[in-house]
């Protein structure tokens, strides 16, 4: 199994998705280059956090268009398994991998904290290791990261349990008090309907070794390496 991490111009958490594969959950990774359209026969493409392309027209329009976004709509659409994390998360809603958009957060303010996310569905590629209804400790941080959808949007999501994570308190309750960011129905995450996209707004990059101040980050790439592993 091979995972793939994504290079912008502006990514600054690729790295770090790099050093967890690689240095923690101890797989095989490589960087993919915005600019090609080689996915090198990677098993799973992380699609990282920054500010890709410098956030220019509005969060992910001008990544959506680089010859690799191409190649992943490609994986994508084939069953591959993509994870968005952050800025990856709207370059997926922008590229149409993921339905729906991320908007300005409430109180147009940068929020970078740690907070506390309940997993909705265990029956992903992402969530098989955690438990249902477990809450686990992420950090984000954003600017856009309040999620919106119509609707009948929102029905269908939470229909085919497409909802992944919300924002919630410390016990699991979901209250406004626990949204960071405005998120309609304190949505932190959510995946496609094959459920082998994921986007995330929440970093479990940042929060996979007890040097960062927690491990609940890593059930995500634990959870993705096992899903490998059974293909």
């Amino acid at each position: 199994m091979k995972f793939g991490v994504i290079i912008f111009p502006g990514s600054n958490c690729d790295h770090d998705a790099y050093w967890t594969i690689q240095q923690v959950a101890h797989q095989p990774v490589t960087f993919l280059w915005h600019e090609s359209h080689d996915l090198e026969n990677c098993d799973a493409i992380i699609v990282p956090g920054g500010f890709a392309y410098g956030d220019y027209l509005r969060t992910g329009a001008i990544a959506k268009f680089s010859p690799v976004m191409e190649s992943v709509r490609k994986f994508a659409a084939g069953g591959g398994l993509v994870m968005g994390i952050c800025n990856g998360f709207q370059i997926l809603c922008e590229s149409g991998l993921l339905p729906g958009a991320l908007m300005r957060n409430v109180g147009l303010k940068y929020v970078c904290k740690p907070v506390h996310i309940r997993v909705e569905n265990i029956d992903t590629p992402f969530t098989n290791s955690c438990s249902e209804g477990e809450v686990l400790t992420i950090p984000i941080g954003h600017m856009e990261g309040n999620y919106f959808c119509d609707d009948a949007m929102l029905s269908e999501l939470s229909r085919n349990r497409q909802i992944v994570f919300r924002y919630a308190t410390p016990t699991g309750e979901i209250t406004a008090e626990a949204n960071p960011n405005g998120s309609l129905d304190n949505i932190a995450g959510i995946c496609n309907a094959g459920h082998n996209v994921l986007g995330m707004m929440p970093h479990p990059e940042r929060s996979a070794e007890p040097e960062l101040g927690g491990t609940d980050g890593f059930k995500i790439f634990q959870s993705l390496v096992g899903a490998m592993a059974e293909k």
